[in-house]
């Protein structure tokens, strides 16, 4: 067989697992009390309980069984025990009550920035379509914007559709920036990462919504599956029924399953997060959330009492999806606010996979939009320079065409940074260094992050979902012949893997050669399911080398993250790296454009133009923003069904 490898590095890309919050739904709690204390009950159990599942795979991956009962068939087709109802059944119920919570989102409003309650509700009632051209495209003004990744294209199609006439400037011949994805000679797509889309993205699901194509989202079963390296092809499994509410479904998806972890621990864990429990009913859930940055993830849990053993066995595994390091590197904010979010939801942390490469599935339709809107999009157009005025604003921009050669000067109305941190830093003006917002980037840095692509002579798995590896150099993977449209082979499986050390750090491995990377790939995969990868011979493999991704969220780092609005006039920041509550995520990415979209529109220059247009999205607070929904906010119900199996499995 032929053995290829080829790799591809760039400073902008990322894979991403995008741990971020949930899709919001109006309370039914009586009391924020009984909500929190059920909440942090159901987070004990639920990551205590992570790895309680184990399922032995009796003839390989294509056979999972879980400890507490035999599977029928396929992952994405069993219902949890007990419940007696047919998904269909079960999937009816659920979105007669969406359809009414939906309704009391539009007559209420209720409490944010809770951190185990319920999120915000309708404040008011959005005017703003997001579905339609506008009536006089680029009428208020031009705004110039660097980078054609998530944040950017964001930025400009809510720009767009507020009056503005975008002009985006992207360096590379792809969109996408962290999820950019390539073509090779074979017509194959190999990508910066692996993207998952949660249930808790509310403005991704959203921006589905009004470019109308939530159908290429493909839900799976509402589970998580996690390897384990010290029982070769056995795994960990816990499935949330779809019939019983967050936080409950967590609490349920565990009690099924209660092999791994004893109840003492459990419990001794419990006590450990009481002070979760005190600030939430003060009111102080949210700070409290925020102030805990100053901690690791593992110094948190030891500073609380919790059990090493939860650190070992649950949250490496977890630390390493969310942000691509060990829990003793990683700020506490980030799991907590992360548990926030999918603890709240019922979906939240329902999976789906998009049905092809980002560029070309999600990207340029937003593309379309920005230029139905009257707005441009000037591929291999790098930035040179911000060159200022006398006032220290924006003169100009210097471009360089590399398409037709030379530079050019792009004069806007304002200016947007859709940059990642660590190229940002190196077009910072002479005359900005010594403003904060500026000055601190210093303290924000890229991560690194590898994604390996291996195309395999046989097929070796037949989950229809992400697993979880739990191994020393593996973050997550997938089998994306079964996962996605575009990759889908019955004969041969696609390994899409990120690759993350969390013992000697990923850093090391950016230097090695892709054959090192590719060949320490194949001996983690082999170790972890001796059987299944047994004559299993590589056709050809892609590696994708991103020495700085996203931001490293640190012990630290949330003082360092700017606002969307600078001391600059009309000079704005967009980007995952920049103040919103989702973190470094494809949703926190979507999420940022809106905002500085809405700090232009409400900037001095503009603001006397027309009254702002509320944006429609979920804010969680952010300038005590409220948050402000459409009528047809969120994803339509049956979008979240999981799909057929894939391949007559």
């Amino acid at each position: 067989h032929t053995y290829t490898t080829n790799t591809h590095t760039t400073p902008q890309d990322h894979m991403h697992t995008d741990f971020a919050p949930p899709r919001v739904r109006a309370s039914k709690s009586n009391t924020k009390v009984l909500l929190a204390l059920a909440g942090v009950f159901s987070a004990t159990l639920c990551l205590l309980g992570l790895a309680n599942a184990q399922a032995p795979l009796g003839s390989g991956l294509s056979g999972m069984r879980t400890a507490s009962r035999v599977s029928s068939g396929p992952i994405g087709l069993v219902s949890p025990a007990g419940f007696g109802r047919s998904s269909s059944q079960m999937f009816q119920q659920q979105q007669s009550r969406d359809m009414l919570s939906r309704r009391q989102r539009q007559e209420k409003s209720v409490e944010r920035s809770s951190f185990f309650g319920r999120d915000s509700g309708v404040g008011v009632r959005s005017t703003f379509d997001g579905t339609t051209a506008v009536s006089s495209p680029g009428s208020r003004g031009t705004v110039a914007v660097v980078g054609a990744g998530l944040a950017g294209l964001s930025t400009a199609k809510y720009l767009s559709e507020l009056g503005f006439k975008p002009v985006v400037v992207e360096a590379r011949d792809v969109l996408g920036g962290k999820v950019a994805a390539w073509q090779d000679e074979d017509g194959d797509w190999y990508e910066t990462g692996l993207h998952i889309f949660f249930g808790a993205y509310p403005n991704m699901l959203q921006l589905f919504t009004e470019l109308g194509i939530q159908d290429r989202l493909q839900w799976k079963e509402h589970t998580m599956i996690f390897a384990l390296p010290e029982k070769p092809g056995m795994f960990s499994r816990f499935d949330f029924p779809s019939n019983v509410p967050a936080p409950l479904n967590g609490i349920v998806a565990i009690l099924l399953n209660t092999e791994l972890l004893s109840w003492a621990e459990k419990v001794q864990f419990a006590f450990a997060l009481l002070p979760v429990i005190f600030e939430e009913i003060k009111g102080n859930g949210q700070k409290y959330v925020e102030e805990m940055d100053k901690y690791s993830f593992s110094g948190y849990m030891e500073m609380l009492g919790a059990p090493k053993r939860v650190v070992d066995e649950v949250f490496i595994a977890m630390s390493k999806a969310l942000a691509f390091c060990k829990p003793e590197d990683l700020s506490a904010t980030v799991v907590l606010t992360a548990l926030n979010r999918f603890l709240k939801e019922t979906e939240g942390s329902k999976m789906a996979f998009l049905d092809g490469a980002p560029p070309e599935r999600l990207c340029k339709p937003m593309v379309q939009r920005i230029e139905k809107n009257g707005g441009e999009i000037r591929m291999k157009n790098p930035l040179r320079e911000i060159v200022l005025d006398d006032n220290g604003n924006v003169d100009h921009l210097k471009i360089a065409d590399l398409n037709n050669g030379g530079t050019y000067d792009l004069k806007a109305d304002a200016y947007v940074s859709a940059m990642p941190v660590d190229i940002l830093k190196k077009f910072v003006p002479e005359g900005w260094k010594n403003k904060d917002e500026f000055s601190k980037l210093d303290g924000l840095e890229g991560i690194p992050v590898i994604n390996v692509h291996v195309w395999l002579d046989k097929k070796v798995c037949n989950v229809d979902q992400l697993m979880f590896s739990r191994s020393k150099l593996l973050s997550v993977y997938a089998d994306m012949s079964n996962t996605c449209k575009e990759y889908m082979n019955k004969d041969k499986s696609m390994l899409e893997l990120v690759f993350a050390d969390h013992v000697e750090g990923t850093d090391k491995w950016i230097g090695k050669s892709d054959q090192d990377i590719v060949d320490a790939t194949m001996d983690e995969l082999r170790k972890l399911f001796p059987k299944e990868m047994q004559g299993a011979n590589i056709l050809k493999s892609h590696v994708v080398k991103t020495p700085r991704s996203v931001y490293w969220s640190k012990p630290g780092r949330q003082k360092f993250r700017p606002d969307q609005k600078t001391s600059v006039d009309n000079f704005f920041l967009a980007g995952d790296f920049t103040m919103q509550r989702y973190l470094a995520s494809m949703e926190g990415a979507i999420l940022s454009g809106k905002q500085v979209a809405d700090e232009i529109q409400r900037s001095s220059k503009f603001i006397n133009q027309a009254p702002p247009t509320e944006i429609p999205g979920v804010y969680g607070g952010w300038h005590d923003k409220q948050d402000v929904f459409p009528d047809n906010f969120g994803p339509k119900k049956d979008k979240y069904k999981p799909q057929p199996p894939m391949l007559g499995y």
